[in-house]
C-alpha cells in the first residue's frame, strides 16, 4: 500500500468484464486491472479464469452481497491512503444487477475518483441484435422470485408504452413466461438471449407464444443465464381511428373475425391493434 502522507486519493475503476466469452474484454480493461493496486471481486475464484487468460496478477478481495457494507469501508480506506482499486463482478457490468453500490456511494461521498471502463453487458448484447423497439426500454434486473410478486409486475407495466428488459433464471424461466403470455397475449412481441457469447448461445426473436412453445418443446432451453425484452407499442403508433380507418376496419368486420380484420387495418395504416379491435367491438365508443 501506499504511504497515505505523501500520495494522492487514489482511483476506483469500474471494470466490465465478460459475459461468457473470455476475449469480450477491452485492452484497456486489461490494463487497469494489470496495473491497480488490489481488484475487488463478486467471487475472486470465479475471477480467476479470466486472469489467468490474460496474464492479470493483481491480488484480489471479495466483495460481495453478503459482506459488502462491511468491505467497502475497508476499501474506501485503502483507496483514501493512495492505492487504486478495481471493482468487477462475476459477469458484465458492475452495479448492473450486480454489487457494488454500498461501495459507489462511499466513493462519491468520500469525492474518490471513479473512473468507468465500459464493456460487456447482456442487456445491451440482446438489445443490439433483437431488432425490437428501444426507444425507450426500461430496465428491471431481476423480476421478484415469487411467482404472484412477478405476476403484479407484469401487469403493473400495462399499457406496454415502453420496452421492458429483464434477467431471468433458469429455474424460474418457464413461470416467468408462461405469466407473460398470460398478462400480455399470445401475439406480444418478445426477444430473449440465453447464454450469450457462450457455446450453447441462443437469441429468440418472436411472439410470446412461439417463446413459451420453444422453452416447453426441449428442457435444454431451460438451463443458463436469460434476459428477456418484452416490446412495447412502436411511438409512432395512433391511438385514434380516423375516417379511412374506421371504413376499411367496418368493411372487414362482416367477412372476418374481429381480431383478424383488427391486425389486418393496424399492419396496414400502422395503427394500435387493440384499439382498432375495440372500436370494432363497439364503434359508437370511437373518439
Amino acid at each position: 500500500m501506499n504511504d497515505s502522507s505523501t500520495t494522492q486519493v487514489g482511483t476506483l475503476y469500474v471494470v466490465a468484464t465478460p459475459i461468457g466469452n473470455l476475449k469480450d474484454i477491452t485492452l484497456r480493461a486489461i490494463e487497469v486491472l494489470q496495473n491497480c493496486d488490489l481488484v475487488a471481486c463478486e467471487d475472486t475464484r470465479h475471477s480467476q479464469r479470466l486472469f489467468q487468460a490474460h496474464n492479470i496478477n493483481t491480488k484480489t478481495l471479495a466483495l460481495h452481497q453478503h459482506n459488502e457494507n462491511h468491505g467497502s469501508t475497508h476499501i474506501i480506506n485503502m483507496i483514501l491512503g493512495g492505492d487504486n482499486i478495481a471493482l468487477i463482478s462475476d459477469a458484465g457490468t458492475p452495479l448492473i444487477s450486480d454489487p457494488g453500490y454500498p461501495l459507489l456511494q462511499l466513493a462519491h461521498q468520500h469525492k474518490i475518483p471513479v473512473v468507468p471502463i465500459p464493456g460487456p453487458s447482456a442487456m445491451i448484447a440482446l438489445l443490439s441484435v433483437a431488432a425490437i423497439n428501444t426507444n425507450p426500454f426500461v430496465f428491471h434486473g431481476f423480476l421478484p422470485p415469487k411467482s404472484q410478486q412477478r405476476l403484479t409486475t407484469y401487469q403493473s407495466w400495462q399499457p406496454l408504452v415502453a420496452t421492458h428488459v429483464f434477467y431471468e433464471s433458469s429455474h424460474r424461466i418457464l413461470t416467468s413466461v408462461e405469466q407473460l403470455l398470460e398478462v400480455f397475449g399470445a401475439e406480444t412481441q418478445v426477444a430473449m438471449g440465453r447464454e450469450l457469447t457462450k457455446t450453447f448461445e441462443q437469441v429468440f426473436r418472436g411472439n410470446a407464444g412461439e417463446l413459451l412453445q420453444l422453452i416447453q418443446a426441449n428442457r435444454n432451453y431451460q438451463k443458463g443465464e436469460f434476459v428477456l425484452a418484452v416490446q412495447g407499442e412502436n411511438s409512432t403508433k395512433s391511438n385514434t381511428i380516423n375516417g379511412e380507418q374506421a371504413s376499411l376496419a367496418l368493411s372487414l368486420k362482416d367477412h372476418l373475425p374481429p381480431k383478424i380484420a383488427a391486425k389486418i387495418v393496424a399492419d396496414h395504416f400502422k395503427i394500435n391493434k387493440k384499439q382498432v379491435y375495440q372500436f370494432i367491438l363497439d364503434p359508437e365508443k370511437n373518439d
